[in-house]
């Protein structure tokens, strides 16, 4: 199936399935694209799985959107197309990965996207402190550890929006204990269900209650060494 036929079936838009489309051919034309996901599944388990945060109000309402660890620019591409309104920020350690969203974003076109070649914790300290309304993470890392990417990027009352598969007692009581400590409340475990036959899908909400005290981020890598929780 097409791109363009096969993006409608998960809502998007007429305006907004041209751009995804030209995200996905970029992609596919990447020597080394930094993702194992076929060309065919994409618009499932990146675009779709992507898209499923646009449930939360919050997310549809930002202005300034931060993604942790985008990787090869998901979910922070997709939102971007979806909240043209918004300046999405896609937060990328290795530099390669950062080069390759930027091509993306020049071949999709997306003016309210840019790549952050920089550790989240990096970044934290720069002009990225407090400056977000919602940060998001796919796949990056257990919650304890999200949580402490997340808490000095987010502005008071801002939201983390985890995306997660099955749902594990130890990882979501860690996850609390290190949010607890970061001025982060986990609000809602959000069950999603991004396309037909996608199982176990979650969406865990964290939202920023208090500011984070001045000793976070701690320095690159000790929050994946030494978790809060």
């Amino acid at each position: 199936m097409e791109l363009e036929e096969a993006l409608p079936r998960h809502g998007v838009a007429t305006d907004a399935a041209e751009p995804l489309a030209r995200v996905l051919d970029a992609l596919a034309r990447e020597p080394d694209p930094h993702t194992t996901v076929a060309r065919e599944d994409a618009v499932d388990v990146h675009i779709a799985d992507s898209r499923a945060a646009l449930e939360v109000p919050e997310l549809r309402q930002a202005r300034r959107i931060a993604d942790v660890g985008a990787g090869a620019g998901f979910p922070g591409l997709p939102l971007a197309v979806a909240l043209p309104a918004a300046q999405v920020d896609l937060i990328e350690s290795a530099k390669r990965k950062a080069a390759v969203i930027d091509r993306l974003i020049a071949a999709a076109e997306i003016p309210n996207a840019r790549a952050i070649p920089a550790r989240a914790e990096e970044w934290a300290t720069a002009e990225g402190r407090e400056a977000y309304d919602v940060v998001c993470a796919r796949a990056v890392a257990p919650l304890a550890v999200i949580t402490e990417y997340a808490a000095p990027l987010l502005t008071t009352d801002g939201l983390l929006v985890a995306w997660k598969g099955e749902r594990k007692a130890a990882e979501e009581a860690s996850g609390a204990t290190a949010a607890a400590a970061l001025g982060l409340e986990p609000t809602e475990i959000r069950a999603v269900e991004p396309y037909p036959g996608s199982r176990d899908r979650h969406l865990h909400l964290y939202r920023k209650s208090s500011p984070t005290p001045d000793r976070f981020p701690r320095r690159p890598g000790m929050a994946a060494k030494r978790p809060l929780g």
